[in-house]
């Protein structure tokens, strides 16, 4: 089968495709038949071998997101699964290749009537968004900012919380996401990249500052939005596109009475699979709208990842394996 081999960490040319043998399903295990990939900007870190994530061994075929078909099954599993459209996470590697490997337990059906790369597109954003939504308690009226409102998570964090009520100010960088932002409920769009983006942010809030604030990108862009909350606000740090964390000062928070959601631990498998379950839900009733912003084939993994770190891209990232 084909799939894209790691056998160096660096820039983006390291992935390449290879002729390599079909993985078998062990215990516990299903076989799916790859049609999309997804790729997140914390592989992108990884690949680099730079990032916070540390270096796996190598050789490795990256991806832990997949959707397609099952076509075998390991000892211990139901062989009435074989045939099911599912998307899965695969344990952190193996994703990007005609076939991969995923736990059974792993695997979530895909609803009927939702396309197959738009589950693939939610399966970790969907429940990352549904989760740091849940663990916030967006409440309506309130004014919450989200950063990088064009990217995955973002995108569906923006439409969460308009759904609930709130005021949402979109921020990212470029002009040039502004209107899919505003299309997805922002009331407002703020290009960080711009000098003075603050202020635009506190004058969409009428003076009264931020009630929460979705921060993915940390380092400087983190911290000076955690400066816009009012008094008793929210910040839920998930992220840090910029390459760091925000740099919060514990004792001002406390002064401000500002509380840091967000941070608890990982959700259990189970409750993981059921965060997926609801956004792929949520997707097939037309209340949550993946955005997507380019699909490129398995052979151009390097230039969707060389795309993904010069912040060029809108949306998710998908591979498309087959077909």
């Amino acid at each position: 089968m084909r799939a894209v081999v790691m056998e160096e960490f660096g820039g983006p040319e390291v992935l390449r495709v290879r002729q390599v043998g079909d993985p078998v399903p062990g215990a516990g295990q299903v076989l799916v038949e790859v049609e999309y990939a997804s790729i997140t900007f914390v592989e992108t870190q990884v690949r680099s071998g730079e990032g916070p994530f540390g270096r796996p061994a190598l050789p490795r075929t990256p991806g832990n997101g997949v959707g397609g078909r099952i076509v075998a099954v390991g000892a211990g599993v139901d062989p009435a699964l074989v045939g099911a459209v599912v998307v899965t996470t695969t344990g952190g590697e193996g994703g990007y290749a005609e076939r991969a490997l995923a736990r059974a337990e792993d695997a979530v059906p895909v609803p009927e009537g939702l396309e197959l790369k738009d589950a693939v597109a939610l399966l970790a954003d969907g429940r990352t968004a549904l989760l740091l939504h849940r663990q916030a308690e967006v409440r309506p009226s309130e004014h919450v900012l989200v950063e990088a409102a064009g990217g995955g998570v973002g995108s569906l964090l923006v439409q969460l919380a308009a759904a609930a009520g709130a005021r949402v100010i979109g921020s990212a960088r470029g002009a040039g996401k502004a209107d899919l932002v505003t299309s997805l409920g922002a009331a407002r769009y703020v290009d960080y990249s711009r000098p003075g983006w603050l202020e635009e942010v506190v004058e969409a809030t009428g003076g009264a500052g931020l009630d929460l604030v979705f921060d993915g990108v940390g380092g400087r862009i983190g911290a000076e939005a955690v400066g816009a909350l009012r008094e008793g606000g929210r910040v839920s740090v998930y992220g840090m596109a910029s390459g760091a964390a925000a740099e919060l000062d514990e004792d001002e928070l406390r002064a401000r009475s500002v509380a840091v959601i967000g941070l608890t631990a990982p959700p259990s498998p189970a409750e993981t699979r059921a965060l997926i379950a609801d956004a792929l839900d949520l997707a097939a009733k037309g209340e949550l709208r993946p955005v997507i912003g380019q699909v490129l084939p398995l052979e151009e993994a390097a230039a969707a990842h060389r795309a993904i770190e010069s912040r060029a891209t809108i949306g998710k990232t998908l591979l498309r394996v087959r077909g």
